[in-house]
């Protein structure tokens, strides 16, 4: 796009929409958009009994007949119903009001809208004829394919090629056909893929408890639109660039703008709105659960904002995305390993996930719950101080890498200690019997 083909017009165009990025102020892009999340607040707040009485109605209700569940009475499902309307309706509002934005700024791509209507539907379903796991993974794989197809993410293996030294890879011919294969792309396909069936599938071992996921969303959401904000006053003329060339046509770029910034603020703002609505209903003692509908859609939802921040392929910046997602990671990465251990199937369920240590050893629902949102709120911080540093220049962007890998290190050491406890543990259990 910047080369000779461009016309004097098109080149003055382009610069008029560089400048209005780079000069974007991020206090009223927040101001221009704070009515997704009170539309996405109400909805969800108004529309939460009313799914309540529809769930109860079907009889879309979780009855506790295992000893892992800690809740003790009937409650209705299709709270993430609630969620997903809120949040689609808040979405749909953003569109008129993306004429508030710096020129050149891309609204929520359809695709995305999309891919949470797919995630939605494969979660009611499991929630309603608990239907067999391929179904729900070709679900979260389609919706991953359409964020591929939308440029989301596409650019996070680019930035890890580079950061390992190996840079772009040369397209790949295929034999005995005419086409070659890029190669950079595909593995920023498998990147989104693993982001999406990773990031849902781990927010949903972690709805467990009242108010936990929701309250936990709410916190990252919290921290995704920080750290989304402070992006909007480091973008560089270099990123910016990346951003033109991206594009087919100054038409493209007309049309469609250039930059998920404002895009990552509307989302943050909608899932925000959205869990803050739900999470009256959702405390303990909850009337209503979120479902595999709702946990699975906060997972991609979630993701999706991870994948954003690494739009010119800032690698460093989808790891600090990471870091404010530890907990529903963490989680995860101690259920393998300790099932690993233990020479368990990785995704049987047990008693064992943090909400259940934490509700053991702390004695109450609420009291496992504001320690989990307490933990939340840590790695919210250091998320976006850690991406602030890195985007004012005050820290390399390598201890961005460092916290991730040696946080994830002493996750992995703990699952080791808890996987060989509770295996010597069995092994006692079994002697003495």
């Amino acid at each position: 796009m910047t080369g000779n083909s461009l016309s004097i017009s098109d080149e003055a165009f382009l610069r008029d929409l560089a400048r209005s990025v780079e000069q974007a102020d991020p206090w009223q892009v927040l101001a221009s958009q704070l009515p997704v999340l009170v539309i996405a607040f109400v909805t969800t707040l108004i529309l939460t009994p009313v799914l309540r009485r529809v769930a109860i109605a079907f009889d879309i209700v979780d009855h506790p007949s295992e000893s892992r569940k800690i809740h003790t009475r009937s409650t209705p499902y299709l709270g993430g119903m609630a969620v997903f309307i809120g949040l689609l309706i808040a979405l749909l509002s953003s569109y008129p009001l993306a004429d508030q934005l710096p020129i050149g700024y891309r609204v929520v791509p359809h695709w995305v809208v999309i891919g949470l209507v797919l995630i939605t539907l494969t979660g009611l379903l499991d929630d309603v004829t608990e239907c067999d796991s391929w179904i729900k993974v070709a679900g979260q794989l389609i919706a991953a394919a359409g964020l591929a197809s939308s440029n989301v993410g596409t650019k996070v293996a680019a930035g890890l090629l580079n950061w390992l030294g190996i840079g772009q890879i040369p397209l790949a011919p295929i034999p005995g056909l005419d086409v070659h294969l890029d190669v950079t792309n595909v593995i920023g396909a498998l990147i989104i893929a693993i982001f999406v069936l990773g990031g849902c599938n781990a927010t949903n071992l972690i709805d467990g408890l009242d108010g936990l996921l929701s309250g936990v969303v709410a916190v990252m959401a919290t921290a995704f639109l920080v750290l989304s904000l402070v992006m909007l006053t480091f973008i560089s003329p270099e990123q910016i660039e990346l951003l033109i060339d991206g594009m087919s046509s100054p038409d493209d770029a007309f049309q469609n703008g250039i930059t998920l910034a404002g895009a990552r603020v509307v989302l943050s703002l909608a899932l925000l709105g959205a869990v803050l609505g739900f999470l009256p209903h959702n405390f303990n003692p909850a009337t209503i659960f979120l479902g595999d509908c709702g946990s699975l859609l906060l997972g991609y939802a979630s993701v999706v904002i991870i994948l954003m921040l690494g739009e010119t392929g800032q690698t460093h910046l989808v790891l600090a995305g990471l870091i404010i997602f530890s907990i529903p990671i963490i989680d995860t990465v101690l259920a393998i390993v300790r099932r690993r251990i233990q020479g368990q199937p990785m995704w049987d369920p047990d008693a064992h996930h943090m909400h259940h240590v934490f509700k053991r050893g702390l004695g109450s629902v609420k009291s496992a719950v504001l320690a989990i949102y307490g933990m939340a709120m840590c790695f919210g911080v250091l998320g976006v101080l850690l991406g602030w540093l890195s985007l004012s220049g005050s820290v390399d962007r390598k201890w961005i890498y460092i916290a991730f890998i040696a946080i994830f290190a002493v996750v992995g050491f703990i699952g080791v200690r808890m996987g060989l406890a509770q295996r010597s543990n069995r092994a006692s259990g079994a002697s003495g019997a």
